[in-house]
């Protein structure tokens, strides 16, 4: 009896969970179901800790500074998502 209970309380607090998260991308806080943000930032973050461990992979990561630079000099106007460095 007391497992039962334990996993209809767990069935909704994700019951609940999920309809936060809804309600946050509702309000534009959060990208949850229906949005999709980028993961340009999120790639560069990842690869710059795998360089740490990994040496070998700086040179990706230097490639694609050298693009974002080469994208920045071309006199184009800046993207929404590009911010200072």
């Amino acid at each position: 009896m007391v497992i039962a209970a334990w996993l209809i309380a767990i069935a909704v607090a994700l019951y609940a969970l999920h309809h936060l998260g809804l309600w946050m991308e509702q309000r534009g806080w959060i990208y949850y179901r229906k949005k999709h943000g980028s993961s340009g930032s999120l790639s560069s973050a990842v690869l710059e800790v795998q360089t740490f461990f990994e040496p070998s992979r700086r040179h990706v990561l230097e490639i694609k500074r050298e693009d974002d630079d080469v994208q920045d000099e071309s006199g184009d106007p800046p993207s929404p998502d590009s911010r200072p460095k």
